[in-house]
């Protein structure tokens, strides 16, 4: 049995290197069985969903070396099957990411529904609905999914219901060896998306308009060989900054793109909270005020307030003066750190979606258990500004986001411990 301790910190002072994005090196991951040359790919994160994910690509014929820790030299000369195993779908939906490659590179794919956190509904309609569009038959089982195609999928416009990001990354991937034009409408906009397209370019991808609702591909005959530096984790970077504003520290956040995170941004300044960008350094400086103003919060899809941050703000509004206000519009069941955070003596009221925050002097510590992976982020920041100990456990989901998070923590302050017992 292991947990996380966490006792009641001074105020967080320090810098914290930011990882490459989680969410942007899976779909990368995937993307290189497209290729059958030789891909190298700096900056990726090591955590537990990138060793499913690289284990998902051996499974199916892939040649992986690390070079170093964060770096991987991939090579898919031939793919060994279009099966993916139970046992890794069923670890992380992200490794559903592989469908699209695999349909446009052998024309045929199957695997089972993905696992992953229990954060609600993240039905894969959409990417079926997008491979259907190209011209691919589904085999459409209980918990079994496939698909397949005679000869080569065909270009098509596609629009989305909904702007999913893993549907706009996998039907991008199904489209870049297609024949002719693919026009994906009501797309996703996240930098994700666009670092997807950008390693995809390098390939020798034809893909305009990512960033925008509306990305245009052009299929082409085969991809090359190609590196790629994948871009920093926005959230891990947000849950830093909301850190150094709850203990009312001066941490500075080294490799961030402010860009990515405006929300977050405007949001610590209206809570009164100092942030000072370099843009040029690709650096921002967060400094915390004693008394932080209660504001409100709606999560959207990019480039609005993102969902991945709502549990580590919410955490910071349990300490604000006032009542804060958070709606959750894009996924279902993400409040499950509401029930952990009343054990620590906040006060949440839900409803639906919505969630009211009353501010409350100060947390107390307890025990609790990190239901996914930002809950669990987010119960290392109310540990720190809580009096007393906090023991997390379940701190596996933590490992899939954070790296190295027990030691990022301490070197700016943190009381913090991975305890095993």
């Amino acid at each position: 049995m292991e947990y996380l301790r966490v006792r009641k910190s001074p105020p967080l002072k320090g810098e914290v290197e930011i990882d490459g994005a989680k969410n942007a090196a899976l779909p990368i991951l995937a993307a290189t069985l497209l290729c059958e040359e030789e891909t190298i790919l700096y900056d990726v994160p090591p955590l537990k969903d990138v060793q499913i994910m690289v284990e998902v690509l051996k499974t199916l014929g892939a040649e992986v070396e690390y070079i170093d820790e964060k770096t991987l030299k991939i090579k898919v000369e031939e793919i060994a099957t279009h099966e993916t195993p139970y046992e890794l779908m069923n670890k992380m939906r992200a490794s559903f990411l592989v469908m699209g490659p695999l349909l446009s590179r052998i024309g045929k794919t199957k695997t089972t529904m993905p696992g992953g956190c229990n954060i609600g509904a993240r039905p894969v309609d959409l990417h079926l609905k997008g491979f259907k569009a190209l011209g691919a038959k589904l085999a459409d089982d209980y918990n079994e999914i496939g698909a397949e195609v005679d000869g080569k999928l065909k270009g098509n416009n596609i629009y989305l219901d909904f702007p999913s990001v893993g549907a706009t990354e996998n039907i991008m991937m199904a489209a870049v060896l297609a024949e002719g034009e693919t026009i994906i409408e009501n797309a996703a906009k996240e930098p994700e998306i666009i670092d997807l397209a950008n390693f995809l370019s390098k390939m020798g991808a034809k893909i305009r308009g990512t960033g925008t609702s509306t990305i245009v591909i052009e299929g082409v005959e085969r991809l090359h060989s190609a590196k790629h530096n994948i871009i920093p984790d926005r959230i891990e970077a947000a849950t830093f900054m909301v850190a150094a504003a709850m203990t009312g520290g001066d941490v500075l956040i080294k490799k961030v793109i402010a860009s990515h995170i405006r929300p977050v941004i405007a949001k610590l300044l209206e809570m009164g909270c100092e942030v000072i960008e370099n843009e040029d350094e690709d650096e921002i400086r967060v400094i915390g005020k004693e008394k932080l103003k209660a504001t409100n919060i709606k999560t959207l899809p990019y480039p609005g307030f993102p969902t991945d941050a709502q549990s580590q703000f919410m955490t910071l509004m349990t300490i604000c003066e006032g009542e804060s206000k958070v709606e959750e519009t894009v996924f279902e069941n993400r409040f499950m750190h509401v029930e952990e955070l009343q054990k620590m003596s906040a006060l949440i009221i839900t409803d639906g979606n919505e969630a009211k925050v009353m501010g409350v002097p100060s947390l107390k510590g307890a025990q609790v258990r990190a239901t996914d992976l930002r809950a669990g982020a987010s119960l290392i920041l109310a540990g720190l500004v809580a009096e007393g100990e906090t023991q997390i456990y379940e701190t596996y989901h933590i490992y899939r986001g954070y790296h190295d998070v027990v030691n990022k923590f301490k070197k700016i302050g943190g009381d913090i411990e991975l305890i095993k017992e």
